[in-house]
């Protein structure tokens, strides 16, 4: 049986993981959402998707936590090939996903399958979209998917879809923990934060002038300094570790530390590239955490690549 992988009807690309930077969040909307404001820079962890022309439509997953992901209908990467498919006469296709960014941990690896499957789609069945067109799909899939589209450092603002570019400076070096998972969801994150925020008032989000500034200064001590997520109370307060594992990082040296998104991961903000050797080492060598991530941010958005991962 020939692998879709080896089909000559075939396209891969390649979309980076997200860390927010600033997260301010708004009260509870109407409609059920919470009205963010965000500052968002994608970073050298990659998911790959490779879109091949298939009978029927189909996904399947490889690399990092590839069974914790759904392979049904609910899979965000097969939803945006299939609402992409609604603009026009196409033929399903077969998605395979490589994953490094690690599954449901605040760092949008479902959200940079989805935005990898909008680029290589559009390649694919020669739309002719791009990313300007691939937009308004994408904030429909999901708050973090117009982002991983276009990559580097942005504002987002309504749920996080609506992005606008930041001026920024300079390279960053992180370090990435993903911390356990267990008894922690998105829902339950923003429960907490709703009730820790009972009886006070609640102003609407935007993004910081100090956070601005240490952007335009491209320097990681100023950067380090301003890294804020007001949902990070929520989760360390729903999972104490997460705690732990900031107190340990910023012992051993980082120049911040914040909860990505509404967690569980940490991510850790290094002086440098020997820094975050010297801070990924220090922390799983004392336990403090069983696995890191290194990374450099920012990077760019979903781009096609020109041959898939076989292994």
């Amino acid at each position: 049986m020939t692998s879709v992988l080896e089909t000559a009807s075939a396209v891969t690309a390649r979309a980076p993981a997200k860390v927010n930077l600033e997260l301010g969040v708004g009260a509870l909307r109407p409609d059920g959402f919470h009205t963010l404001s965000t500052v968002y820079q994608a970073v050298g962890v990659f998911e790959e998707v490779t879109v091949a022309t298939a009978d029927e439509w189909g996904v399947s997953v490889r690399g990092r936590d590839a069974e914790l992901v759904p392979t049904d209908e609910s899979n965000l990467a097969l939803r945006a090939a299939m609402l992409l498919a609604e603009r026009a006469a196409v033929e399903p296709v077969h998605i395979t996903i490589h994953k490094d960014v690690p599954v449901a941990g605040g760092m949008a690896g479902g959200s940079a399958d989805a935005a990898a499957t909008l680029v290589a789609c559009d390649a694919l069945w020669d739309l002719g979209l791009g990313r300007s067109g691939l937009d308004p799909i994408a904030a429909e899939l999901g708050s973090d998917v117009p982002f991983l589209l276009h990559g580097g450092t942005a504002v987002g603002s309504g749920r996080g879809e609506l992005v606008t570019p930041v001026l920024a400076r300079g390279s960053y070096h992180w370090v990435f923990v993903p911390t356990p998972a267990s008894g922690l969801s998105t829902p339950e994150v923003y429960a907490a934060f709703d009730e820790l925020s009972a009886g006070h008032d609640v102003p609407e989000p935007e993004p910081s002038p100090a956070m601005m500034a240490a952007l335009r200064q491209g320097e990681p001590e100023a950067l380090g300094a301003v890294l804020s997520n007001d949902l990070q109370a929520a989760a360390v307060r729903l999972q104490p570790q997460i705690g732990d594992v900031i107190d340990a990082a910023m012992s051993f040296g980082a120049l911040g530390a914040i909860v990505s998104g509404s967690g569980p991961t940490v991510a850790l903000l290094a002086a440098g590239q020997e820094g975050a050797i010297d801070l990924a080492v220090s922390l799983t060598a004392s336990g403090a955490a069983a696995d890191v991530i290194r990374a450099i941010g920012p990077v760019a958005g979903a781009h096609v690549i020109p041959a898939p991962r076989l292994t």
